[in-house]
């Protein structure tokens, strides 16, 4: 059955997703909403880099609910815009359309303490009202901090750590990370993502997940935060960054139980591969890495790249991922009773219609 959807956003993953749902056979892409008027009016495919496909962009929500579409594809914000992205969510919501995402990460476990009512509550009302289901991914937090160590553990006798490692080289990369993360400032500068609480609400999400499939609860949740001064300059995607100033971080959220760390969240995001050579780096570009110690003690590496031609990186592959997690969990998603969604509710999801 193919299953219509509305796209919101076309920023950096929504550019990616939306050319493969029109060669998709599985999926019609009806509509597209945006946020910035420039979008407005303009076909979509021209915004994407393709040929015109006969969808114009809107910023008219009324007009894409009334398209009633299986599912409202949302590649919006993050949580910094948290009210933007409940007041766009809820109103499809409340009309019986289901909710895919990618935005909102501290609602990959929406039993995370720091998850206050305000975030929670609008959410679980409009699927009440409208008898429908919010779910959300995301590379981090999201499949592969959540979906792959909890695959992995399924085929274990005893656990006694798990760790999901992001280890990325940033030279390509144009997002904010200076402000985030410190990466570019000086070493005495206080980047937001220092800051426990806020590190844990943004991207911790997974470590109680992971706690409550195995059946435990945590203790409490901490947080590490290291950084690496380059010695020498180093030219990114954004400028460059002198000597003397931050060129990678490491940080780590863990899972406390029993008075030891039980389940870890480590990210190592350098500019360059040669930045903080002491600190764990992968074997390719750019990799998601799952460690087990326990019986049998298991590591998997997982690396995602283009092999079309199209010079595009890694962190490209990564984010074109993360948003063919969300569209290819509609199918899913519309089967499951209204309410949260999280990688625990979901079935097997293995790609209906990618071979073709």
């Amino acid at each position: 059955m193919v299953k219509r959807i509305v796209v919101w956003g076309t920023g950096f993953v929504g550019k990616l997703v939306i050319p493969e749902i029109v060669r998709h056979p599985l999926f019609e892409l009806v509509g597209v909403g945006v946020s910035d008027p420039a979008k407005v009016g303009r076909d979509v495919g021209e915004i994407c880099g393709i040929p015109e496909i006969g969808v114009t962009a809107t910023d008219d929500v009324d007009a894409l609910i009334a398209l009633a579409p299986d599912a409202l594809v949302h590649y919006g914000p993050t949580a910094a815009h948290a009210g933007d992205n409940i007041a766009l969510m809820s109103r499809f919501l409340r009309a019986g359309i289901d909710v895919c995402s990618t935005a909102m990460t501290p609602w990959v476990w929406p039993g995370l303490k720091l998850n206050t009512p305000d975030l929670l509550t609008p959410i679980t009302q409009a699927c009440e009202d409208g008898g429908a289901s919010c779910f959300t991914t995301g590379i981090d937090p999201g499949f592969a901090n959540d979906l792959f160590p909890m695959t992995l553990m399924g085929v274990c006798a005893e656990v006694r750590k798990v760790r999901a490692s992001e280890l990325l080289d940033y030279t390509n990369y144009t997002g904010d990370y200076e402000n985030e993360m410190g990466i570019g400032r000086d070493p005495d500068f206080q980047p937001v993502l220092k800051i426990p609480e806020v590190l844990i609400f943004a991207w911790g999400g997974t470590v109680p997940m992971i706690a409550h499939a195995a059946g435990i609860e945590l203790d409490e949740i901490t947080t590490t935060w290291d950084t690496w001064v380059t010695p020498n300059e180093r030219t990114t995607a954004k400028g460059v960054i002198a000597p003397g100033q931050v060129a990678a971080v490491r940080f780590t959220i863990n899972g406390i139980y029993r008075g030891e760390t039980r389940i870890q969240l480590e990210h190592v995001n350098r500019i360059g591969r040669d930045a903080a050579p002491d600190w764990p780096a992968g074997t390719q570009d750019d990799v998601y890495r799952v460690d087990i110690e326990g019986t049998p003690s298991i590591s998997q590496e997982t690396a995602f790249h283009f092999t079309d031609g199209s010079g595009r990186d890694a962190a490209t592959a990564g984010c074109l991922a993360t948003g063919m997690r969300a569209l290819n969990a509609v199918p899913a998603v519309n089967d499951l009773p209204p309410g949260w969604v999280t990688a625990l509710d979901l079935p097997l999801i293995p790609g209906a219609g990618t071979i073709r």
